[in-house]
């Protein structure tokens, strides 16, 4: 089993900032991708964006692109969501979940990770 752990969110103006942090434990694998997704009240879980934990790499949807970044934490097994330019729109509940190697399916759908976090509230006040 793997625990999945979201903190930093909270109640920002618009234009502000917020770093959201996530941290795995438990089993743990050697190489994994971690994503980021949204819920907003009454709409559908949605991709923000993923990093590769061993190669790095990074990806994030075109409706955050440019404002957030995803980057692997200084503790292993953690990433970081930097979320700059907030938006009243971006407003959600935030989750991170984490899949395995060569789990099938597209890293931009909630059916292709294994394990969730119970999400954390971002507010952006207009």
């Amino acid at each position: 089993q793997v625990q999945m752990v979201e903190s930093g969110g909270g109640l920002v103006q618009a234009g502000g900032s917020l770093r959201l942090s996530c941290a795995a434990s438990g089993r743990t694998f050697s190489d994994y991708t971690m994503g980021w997704f949204r819920q907003a009240p009454g709409k559908e879980r949605e991709f923000v964006g993923f990093i590769n934990w061993s190669s790095g790499s990074t990806y994030c949807a075109d409706s955050v692109k440019g404002r957030f970044t995803i980057s692997r934490g200084n503790a292993k097994n953690s990433v970081y969501l930097q979320m700059n330019g907030l938006k009243p729109e971006d407003t959600a509940v935030y989750y991170c979940a984490v899949r395995s190697p060569n789990r099938p399916g597209s890293v931009t759908t909630t059916t292709s990770y294994d394990y969730w976090g119970q999400g954390t509230q971002v507010t952006v006040s207009s």
